[in-house]
C-alpha cells in the first residue's frame, strides 16, 4: 500500500474526509472515538506525521503564544526576575502540554504602541501579559479591538481587558493584620504604588492599619522591584530613620529579601527587631535566613487559567476575568 504524504492521501486511506483526519489527528472531541481511534492507527502505521505549518497557514493559525512583559514603570529589571522565570516556566509547560509554542517579548513602553508594534509581526494567535506595570489605559484601549488577550495581574472595576491574578487588595490586608496581630505598632509598606497590583495591595495594607487605629503609623516607601535597587533604598530608608518600623510589608518576595539583607547590615533583627512579609510565595522564600512569612499566589493555577482562557478566546469565547484568593504562608519572619 502506498504511503500516505498528505492528509488528503491519509484521509482517502481511512474513508473520511480530509477534515475529519485532521480533527482526529489534533484529538478533537467532534470525531467519534472509533473513528479517531482508527485515523490515528493508520497515520502511525503508515509514519504519517501531519504538516503542522500547512495546517496552520490553512486555519490562519501559527501556533504561537505570545508573552510580554511590559516594564512602563521599572524599566531596569529584566526576565531573569524570580518572579518572572517562575510564571515563564509555568506558562511554557502549559502551554506545550496544549500543543503551543510561547514568543517572549520583553518590552520597555516608549509609547502606547507597544502592543501593536508587537502584533504587526503577526507571529502569534493571542497574547498573554505578564503585570499592567502603568499599563492598564494601554491596555484596556487594546482589549477593545484585540480580543485573545489575558494579562497576569490586578483586577479593578470597570476594566476591559481580562486578567487573572489574586485578590492584591485582600493580599496586602492579610500581610498588614497579621504583623498587627503580631503586635506590631507601626509599618512600613515597600513597594511602588504606580504598578496596579502593587497600588492594590497598598490599599489593602492601609485598609488594615487604618482599622487597627494606625494609619499614622504606616510609612509608605516606593522602592524599586529590582533586588539591588531595593537594597540601596531600604539601606537609605534606615539610615534616615530615627526609629524603624516594627513591621515591613513587601511588595513582593525580591523586595522582602532586599529588606532581610538590608536590616541584617543595620545590625536589626529578624523579627526581634522587625517583622517582615512578602508577596508572591516564591520558593526563594523557603530559604531565606530567616524563612520569609509571604502571601502565596497560586501561580501554577495561575499559569493554567490564563492559557485555558487565551486559547479560548483565541476560539472566540468571551471569557472574563478570575480573581484568586490569596492565602497568608506564616514563616519565622514574622
Amino acid at each position: 500500500m502506498k504511503r500516505p504524504k498528505t492528509l488528503k492521501e491519509l484521509a482517502a486511506l481511512a474513508g473520511v474526509t480530509s477534515g475529519t483526519a485532521s480533527r482526529a489527528l489534533a484529538g478533537s472531541e467532534l470525531v467519534t472515538p472509533a473513528t479517531r481511534d482508527m485515523i490515528v492507527a493508520l497515520a502511525r502505521e503508515h509514519g504519517f506525521t501531519p504538516n503542522v505549518s500547512a495546517r496552520n497557514l490553512r486555519m490562519r493559525r501559527t501556533g504561537t503564544i505570545g508573552v510580554i512583559i511590559p516594564l512602563g514603570h521599572e524599566t531596569e529589571q529584566h526576565v531573569s526576575d524570580p518572579f518572572f522565570i517562575t510564571m515563564l516556566g509555568l506558562l511554557a509547560d502549559a502551554l506545550t502540554t496544549r500543543g503551543y509554542n510561547l514568543l517572549l517579548s520583553r518590552v520597555v513602553p516608549r509609547n502606547d504602541n507597544w502592543f501593536w508594534n508587537f502584533m504587526r509581526s503577526g507571529h502569534v494567535d493571542g497574547v498573554i501579559v505578564i503585570g499592567q506595570s502603568d499599563q492598564s489605559s494601554v491596555l484596556d484601549a487594546v482589549a477593545e479591538r484585540y480580543k485573545p488577550l489575558v494579562v497576569w495581574g490586578g483586577h479593578v472595576a470597570g476594566q476591559a481587558y481580562c486578567s487573572v491574578g489574586s485578590d492584591n487588595f485582600r493580599g496586602g490586608q492579610l500581610a498588614a493584620q497579621h504583623l498587627i496581630d503580631r503586635g506590631c505598632k507601626s509599618l512600613a509598606f515597600f513597594g511602588d504604588p504606580r504598578a496596579l497590583e502593587i497600588g492594590l495591595r497598598l490599599d489593602g495594607c492601609r485598609a488594615a492599619a487604618a482599622r487597627a487605629g494606625l494609619s499614622d503609623a504606616l510609612t509608605v516607601l516606593p522602592v524599586h522591584l529590582v533586588a539591588e535597587r531595593a537594597r540601596s533604598d531600604i539601606v537609605a530608608f534606615l539610615a534616615a530613620t530615627p526609629q524603624p518600623p516594627q513591621g515591613i510589608v513587601a511588595a513582593s518576595d525580591v523586595i522582602a529579601v532586599s529588606a532581610l539583607r538590608a536590616l541584617a547590615e543595620a545590625g536589626l533583627a529578624v523579627p526581634g527587631d522587625v517583622k517582615v512579609t512578602g508577596y508572591d510565595g516564591l520558593t526563594l522564600g523557603e530559604h531565606t535566613m530567616p524563612p520569609l512569612t509571604t502571601i502565596t499566589q497560586d501561580l501554577v493555577q495561575g499559569a493554567e487559567r490564563m492559557v485555558d482562557i487565551v486559547i479560548r478566546r483565541i476560539a472566540g469565547e468571551d471569557i472574563h476575568s478570575v480573581i484568586m484568593q490569596p492565602r497568608l504562608l506564616v514563616r519565622q519572619s514574622s
